[in-house]
């Protein structure tokens, strides 16, 4: 059987026969451009894999909420958000190559095996030309390898791992989020300006891949500028009680504490340090300080007044003025009745990538959609100028520096924003030992047919 393999930089006909892999309800064969689920009628559909449910579904309701204005928006409808702001001007709101943008829903669970397993019906059954999705650095590096597997476009949703474009990106894959180094690098220097050098820090860690490289990237920063490390210890994503892993902070010489934590689990476990007077507390002749390296206005809102004061990173925040955010924030207001997440802004701006590198390309084949992001570089979708890197399929903008204010005006209104840290400050070789050092590669795009 002819089928079609891929190149980096395109495809090529060869007689193998597919190995082992997803079950496809359809093999297009007999052209050059053959690839998988290829749209024949006058709509194309999209697979939107969030948590409904588990410890990130605040999360993910936000980015369907996204998700959904996203099409509304591309298919004409609505005001046209940050359409109207996007330095590129190919979506015209008529769908995506004159197709009319349709979408399925799964819910990972936050659990990889059920995400992989909801994107897999969604490419099989639904016929879904990308899947886009997450909230769980986990869940996000699961469903990109079955992407790849499957030969669809994966636009990654909420990941900050490194790992997911480090050592398991793939070139199927694409993340606009930033990454746990990008975090390390601009927070260290706003902490060294407001605590000192001189620091004694206690890790607490979620454990699985986003917990790993956020401790590991927090230590190396703080470290570097001076800071010690007592003790880093991992806690099981499902726990909602931290009583018993913030009692031993108490026992150490630590007068820092690092909750690498997201979601439901951070407003548990800085509640639970609150509850248990780290912030009352002097050690070493310094206030106690905690941190969160990983910052959203949803975990802020959970964490009410808990948040005050306290330093942390994020990748965009509805506060933000310029035209893009202006617009998104008026877009998704009218919407909804309140301001969107960080999350919802990068599934938002992930779906109007996906669709303007389809009408850059004047395909839907996935080659040609990864040939029209890699060294895409863009503006107007609320981050400044950002580029999309060829080497890892990265995202590089500006980061944002931000803490709990001391009064906030509304439930909405809890972050503030201290510092732009610009792009140059958080851009890395993609090779440096973090991202799985020179080993790790995205190998060759998959159009899955």
């Amino acid at each position: 059987m002819s089928i079609i393999k891929p190149t980096r930089r395109g495809l090529l006909r060869t007689s193998a026969v597919a190995g082992a892999g997803l079950a496809m309800p359809t093999i297009f064969t007999g052209s050059a451009s053959a690839y998988m689920n290829e749209p024949t009628g006058s709509s194309v559909t999209l697979g939107f894999n969030v948590p409904q449910s588990g410890p990130y579904a605040d999360e993910g309701a936000d980015e369907l909420r996204a998700y959904e204005l996203a099409v509304e928006h591309l298919n004409g409808g609505g005001d046209g958000g940050m359409m109207n702001t996007f330095s590129s001007k190919e979506l015209k709101g008529n769908g995506i190559l004159g197709k009319k943008v349709e979408y399925v829903t799964g819910d990972t669970q936050t659990k990889a095996d059920a995400a992989r397993a909801s994107a897999k019906s969604m490419i099989e059954k639904d016929g879904a030309i990308m899947i886009t999705g997450g909230s769980s650095s986990g869940v996000a590096v699961a469903v990109q390898a079955l992407c790849q597997e499957a030969g669809i476009i994966f636009m990654a949703g909420l990941t900050h791992s490194n790992d997911t474009t480090g050592k398991d990106k793939k070139a199927n894959g694409f993340r606009h989020f930033f990454n746990s180094y990008m975090s390390g690098a601009a927070l260290a220097p706003v902490l060294a300006n407001a605590y000192g050098k001189d620091r004694k820090a206690y890790h607490l860690t979620a454990d699985y891949n986003w917990g790993y490289t956020t401790e590991e990237a927090v230590r190396e920063s703080t470290e570097a500028m001076g800071w010690e490390t007592v003790n880093a210890v991992k806690t099981p994503l499902t726990q909602t009680d931290f009583s018993s892993y913030i009692a031993p902070v108490l026992q150490s010489d630590a007068d820092v504490l690092v909750l690498n934590h997201y979601g439901g689990n951070m407003i548990n476990s800085l509640t639970n340090a609150v509850q248990f007077g780290l912030r009352d507390k002097l050690v070493n002749g310094k206030n106690f300080e905690i941190i969160v390296p990983l910052y959203s206005r949803l975990m802020a809102r959970g964490a009410g007044e808990n948040v005050k004061g306290i330093f942390g990173s994020t990748n965009w925040h509805w506060s933000l003025q310029d035209e893009g955010s202006k617009a998104f924030v008026k877009s998704f207001g009218e919407k909804y009745g309140f301001p969107p997440s960080q999350a919802a802004h990068t599934t938002y701006c992930q779906t109007l990538l996906y669709a303007d590198a389809a009408e850059r390309a004047g395909t839907f084949n996935p080659c040609g959609i990864v040939e029209a992001l890699e060294g895409f570089e863009f503006d107007g979708l609320g981050n400044g100028k950002t580029l999309y890197r060829a080497e890892d399929h990265q995202c590089f903008k500006d980061v944002l520096v931000v803490k709990g204010k001391e009064n906030p005006t509304s439930e909405f209104d809890i972050l503030e924003v201290v510092e732009v840290t610009p792009v140059e400050q958080v851009t890395y070789d993609a090779n440096i030992p973090q991202m799985g050092g020179p080993e790790a590669t995205l190998g060759d795009c998959n159009p899955g047919a």
